[in-house]
């Protein structure tokens, strides 16, 4: 609307629209930008056009920063969404390798344990080397398959350990158990990252202790070929070990 001034001059009175109008569009877009940031909470998004009609209206209430907005499932714009990792807790590690080992019918060829460190999948060593060897044998690479499969559900490190008896060892090959220990913890480890198709190889890698952490005596045939082993060990990240 416009109406003339004294002398001719004519004076405008609806510039204000244009201003409004702006406004308007500013806070649109700014309704519109919230929105593609995240998910809408419907009960947190009406508690929020409240708040703001009662700003904008000069009403007393609650401004948006005094709102809890965080008792709503849908987490806040700008902070970080939960993601579900397998637990660090040995006695939960525990519990999954062994159900697995069960499902899979392994309870004759594998033995669980657990220390300070985290879950043990102790296999001796007949199952996998001939005696003095390094060389998998193909009749052990299906039960190698089944323990990759298990490993790969894991977040965690992965340590290869490779333990020999005390009978002193000196071929063409290997000169010493350090050496033999060491080169089965390595076959072991490079199975799983190239042949199993494993990812996140960082958390891989090997360590010999030839025989130097025996379970047994080494006093009889019997107690030796328990201390001939490769251990697979799955790091419990510092927490606390079950004792089994």
């Amino acid at each position: 609307m416009s109406r003339k001034k004294s002398g001719g001059e004519e004076m405008r009175t609806d510039g204000w629209l244009a201003t409004f109008a702006d406004t308007m569009t500013l806070l649109l877009t700014f309704f519109v930008l919230l929105y593609s940031f995240s998910t809408v909470d419907a009960a947190k998004f009406k508690q929020i056009a409240s708040s703001l009609q009662s700003v904008l209206t000069g009403q007393t209430g609650k401004s948006v920063l005094d709102l809890n907005v965080k008792s709503g499932e849908v987490p806040l714009v700008g902070e970080p969404v939960p993601t579900t990792t397998a637990s660090n807790n040995t006695e939960d590690i525990y519990k999954k390798v062994e159900s697995f080992i069960k499902d899979k019918k392994l309870q004759a060829t594998i033995v669980i344990k657990s220390d300070s460190r985290g879950v043990i999948i102790q296999l001796r060593e007949n199952i996998i080397f001939e005696s003095g060897k390094s060389e998998i044998k193909n009749i052990s690479k299906p039960v190698l398959n089944s323990i990759s499969k298990l490993i790969a559900t894991f977040p965690n490190d992965i340590v290869i350990e490779g333990h020999t008896d005390n009978v002193p060892i000196s071929n063409y090959l290997y000169k010493n158990n350090w050496q033999l220990s060491s080169a089965r913890s390595l076959t072991v480890l490079e199975y799983f990252v190239s042949s199993t198709g494993q990812t996140h190889l960082e958390r891989f890698k090997s360590v010999a202790y030839g025989q130097y952490q025996p379970i047994a005596p080494n006093n009889n045939e019997v107690n030796r070929a328990l201390n001939r082993r490769v251990n697979i060990l799955i790091v419990a990240n510092g927490k606390e070990a079950i004792t089994k």
